[in-house]
């Protein structure tokens, strides 16, 4: 599987980032609300989002040495 096929994409890079951006959603209507535990939320989700874009550009990089 080369880092250019869609379904690496979608693997690695769309479906992940869609959950973090619905934590990070999530801790907005939280915090809108006046309930403090949505900055937890949001942290994870902007790690989770990191995390995410960390491991595409591992792969992405290991994937063309190994190729």
């Amino acid at each position: 599987m080369s880092p250019s096929d869609p379904q690496f994409l979608y693997m690695i890079l769309i479906l992940p980032s869609l959950f973090g951006l619905t934590l990070i959603g999530e801790g907005l209507n939280k915090v809108i609300h006046e309930e403090w535990s949505g900055l937890i939320s949001i942290v994870f989700g902007l790690a989770f989002i990191g995390m995410v874009v960390f491991a595409f550009l591992f792969f992405s990089t290991y994937l063309k040495q190994r190729v």
